[in-house]
């Protein structure tokens, strides 16, 4: 792995934040990576110039996911509360995100991408919250994929781990648009769409659309957080799921 798991840069003048994942091909989300993300936000979303964050990722896949190692019980509370902070301040973010996603975009990368504004996909994205197949649950996707998607829809991937492409996640509105160069795509929407606008004004119409969802995000994360770390890491299945991904063994469910 490279000793930095983000790449960060100004674009189009200063007015374009690049963020990119640089750890391939998996782009693990992991403290080391959500620490990056949150340093990078922290420092350059108070620039009044700023019109926009675009983030993509080094490799063939956007990311594989969140580290298991860190879900266990000894870690999984300083990981989920600064993965819940990382996605508040996505979701939060005073100005829009665009997201370019390319390959397997999973568990924590897909929590990173759906806490954007707008999702350009690749034909071959593939967009999954496999968790519940580890026998866990993701929490920050169970509070904002039904804000993002028509509820039944997130429901099946929550609660299946299953995954869909590009072309449904588009159909069902996850995804703004599917390119062959998402990357690209990205680019183009902000130069025809957002580089002309007011910075100001782009900032007070970001509060205006979005504000009101962070707000029920932050109440709602707060309480799945605490049930997942004061239910279901009490339970053995929960334990035994993650602890067999690692061992590389089936699982062994008990009920409880």
């Amino acid at each position: 792995m490279t000793d930095q798991p983000l790449k960060v840069w100004r674009d189009r003048d200063g007015t374009l934040l690049r963020l990119r994942l640089a750890r391939p091909k998996a782009n693990i989300v992991d403290a080391a990576m959500i620490a990056a993300l949150s340093q990078a936000l922290d420092e350059n979303l108070s620039d009044p110039r700023l019109l926009a964050v675009m983030l993509d990722h080094e490799g063939p896949h956007f990311s594989f996911g969140a580290s298991v190692q860190e879900h266990l019980p000894d870690q999984c509370a300083a990981m989920l509360k600064g993965f819940d902070a990382l996605l508040l301040r996505l979701v939060g973010a005073p100005i829009p995100v665009l997201v370019a996603v390319r390959g397997q975009c999973l568990g924590g990368g897909m929590e990173v991408a759906i806490g954007g504004t707008q999702i350009f996909a690749a034909p071959d994205a593939k967009f999954g919250q496999p968790e519940i197949q580890l026998a866990v649950f993701a929490p920050p996707a169970s509070c904002l994929l039904p804000e993002k998607m028509p509820r039944a829809a997130a429901e099946h991937l929550l609660l299946t781990g299953q995954s869909i492409d590009a072309a449904e996640a588009h159909r069902l509105g996850l995804v703004h648009a599917v390119s062959s160069d998402p990357e690209a795509a990205a680019l183009d929407y902000f130069d025809k769409t957002l580089a002309a606008l007011s910075p100001s004004s782009l900032r007070f119409a970001v509060r205006a659309a979005r504000g009101d969802l962070v707000e029920r995000l932050r109440a709602k994360l707060a309480s799945v957080e605490d049930l997942y770390l004061t239910g279901l890491m009490s339970s053995h299945d929960a334990v035994e799921g993650l602890t067999a991904f690692l061992d590389k063994r089936p699982a062994k469910w008990e009920g409880r």
